[in-house]
């Protein structure tokens, strides 16, 4: 019989195809196919670089086998398989008897940050519908400036899946391919956005999906898409995600941080609350340098406070101190802290990854100011699918 060994693996149902593990493992274990991203186990040496790079957790994944998941194995899945059952070995002479799946998964790095893990409430996410092998393929139905700020084009782009089934749930994100082929005659790899319309459609009833993009210097995929047309037509993989989704009780309150385009999910979960008559309100910190460059602004001054309690911080402002989003939830320390003690709550934080030292560390100080430690406040609120971080 094959000694037990410790393998690495990938959740494919987490997994958002950024590919971004891919790129960053120094010795190639990490590959992919039109359907899945998987580890190489004869390559992977543990080396745990792809680990924090993980926008989703996904990659923090681990099993105890007789004989590894061959990487067509891999490619196949659809979920992760169970944990096998596998038999300690008997002991010899004196020598303990030690439980090999105990043993080998205390040896692997576990919980970067913790598992994300959806509401209970969530509703099921469909997710890989679309393959690299097999695209959707849409039409801009429109394609929106959403800033006065020249230096930050930000638009707001719709996709129309026309006939074909496209499922999605508010925070779940789409894959973009940009036509043509890289420097190596490859085509291009997919490119992730998240939508920022809710489930029933851009227009009610409609299917339709949005993207929130800002062009980036160079971005192959953010000008390809900020430059479309209406009637063109767009490559569209996914839907992926299947954590960062939306609690379905209708008492739940959401407390929202983003900045820029981070907004995109946050705009899917209050179109798809105030359409559903959710009555447990949310609370939005929402960061932007001024006001011509923080995308929606128009029209969040239309949601009404009963529904969203929007603080908008600005830290390019003319004659004014410089402000962030972990400067305002400090200055509403007193309703920050009501929610951290709400066991209703559920926190969301999205947008530029370094802003999320900053937003961690007001949280430890309201934290500590009701006598708890955040890291295992925040821990446990993850555990109960109520603490979700999507930051790139």
């Amino acid at each position: 019989m094959n000694k037990p060994v410790k393998q690495h693996l990938i959740d494919p149902e987490i997994c958002i195809r950024c590919y971004t593990c891919e790129m960053t493992c120094p010795i190639n274990a990490i590959t992919h196919d039109d359907n899945n991203v998987v580890v190489n186990a004869d390559i992977c040496n543990f080396c745990m670089d792809c680990i924090p790079v993980c926008p989703t957790g996904s990659i923090d994944e681990w099993r105890v086998v007789q004989t590894p998941y061959t990487l067509e194995q891999q490619f196949e899945f659809e979920e992760l398989p169970e944990q096998e059952d596998i038999e300690a070995a008997p002991a010899s002479g004196d020598e303990e008897a030690v439980d090999p799946i105990a043993a080998l998964l205390a040896e692997a790095h576990k919980g970067a940050g913790g598992k994300a893990k959806a509401p209970l409430s969530a509703g099921k996410p469909t997710v890989n519908m679309y393959t690299l092998g097999k695209p959707a393929r849409m039409k801009v139905q429109g394609n929106y400036p959403l800033t006065r700020d020249p230096d930050h084009d930000v638009r707001h782009i719709i996709l129309d899946p026309g006939a074909l089934p496209f499922p999605v749930l508010e925070g779940q994100s789409v894959g973009i391919i940009p036509p043509g082929t890289d420097a190596e005659g490859k085509p291009h790899l997919p490119r992730l956005y998240s939508i920022s319309s809710p489930r029933d459609g851009e227009r009610a009833g409609y299917h339709n999906i949005s993207l929130t993009v800002k062009r980036e210097d160079k971005g192959l995929a953010s000008n390809y898409l900020c430059d479309l047309e209406q009637g063109a037509e767009v490559e569209v993989t996914g839907p992926f995600g299947a954590t960062f989704l939306m609690p379905s009780t209708a008492e739940s309150h959401l407390l929202l941080i983003c900045t820029g385009t981070g907004s995109a999910p946050m705009r899917a979960f209050t179109m798809q609350r105030q359409r559903s008559g959710a009555t447990g309100g949310m609370t939005m910190f929402f960061g932007a340098r001024t006001p011509d460059s923080l995308p929606y602004f128009g029209p969040l001054k239309k949601v009404p406070e009963t529904l969203l309690k929007q603080h908008l911080v600005f830290s390019r402002q003319p004659d004014q101190d410089k402000e962030y989003v972990q400067d305002r939830i400090l200055a509403e320390q007193d309703r920050v802290a009501e929610l951290l003690e709400d066991g209703r709550t559920h926190i969301y934080i999205c947008g530029l990854r370094g802003m999320e030292e900053g937003v961690e560390l007001a949280l430890t100080s309201i934290a500590e100011s009701l006598g708890q430690q955040w890291t295992a406040l925040r821990d446990a609120m993850r555990e109960d699918g109520r603490y979700h971080v999507e930051t790139y």
